[in-house]
């Protein structure tokens, strides 16, 4: 005795027929999102950064500090915790603050050290160059003398060779 209905355990699928005035539907296979969701192409190193990323957000707990309770009211300690967190806030901005002018103080004296360094390199370059020609002019003023004295002593040489062998014959 068959009643229509499915017994316990049996399903039973009809397909409707779509209204003649309405669109078809699309097929059920397809996804119903307006913009389809399409999983980013990496590079292999943006790839790894991802990775450390998810990994990163994963690992490391959500910290939340002095959550108030769940009751509406404020509880007489609930003052005392927002002094202590502001003050907390405060110390932190400091901290900041006293960071940010170390870092660039010592940013500043780096430039200037830079630039002094390069100014003494300047300074030295320029007495260096001036040692090298007065160097120069003083081996260049001993070769012109040696050049003219040189004949000189060729002529006194040449005169001191007769002295010479008149002294040896003298001593003999």
């Amino acid at each position: 005795m068959s009643t229509g209905y499915p017994k316990d355990g049996e399903t039973q699928l009809a397909v409707a027929e779509p209204k003649s005035g309405l669109p078809p539907r699309p097929p059920l296979t397809a996804s119903t999102a307006i913009v389809e969701y399409e999983k980013p192409v990496f590079k292999e190193e943006e790839e790894d950064l991802e990775v450390k990323l998810r990994r990163i957000i994963e690992n490391v707990p959500v910290r939340v500090n002095n959550t108030s309770g769940s009751s509406a009211g404020s509880g007489s300690g609930d003052f005392h915790q927002y002094r202590q967190m502001r003050r907390k806030e405060q110390d932190r901005l400091a901290r900041m603050d006293v960071d940010y002018q170390k870092r660039k103080e010592i940013a500043e004296f780096n430039m200037r050290r830079e630039e002094r360094l390069k100014a003494g390199e300047e300074r030295t370059a320029k007495k260096r160059l001036k040692r090298q020609k007065k160097k120069q002019r003083k081996m260049e003023k001993k070769m012109k003398t040696s050049a003219e004295g040189g004949e000189k002593k060729k002529e006194e040489s040449s005169d001191g060779e007769a002295d010479s062998e008149h002294d040896e014959a003298a001593a003999q």
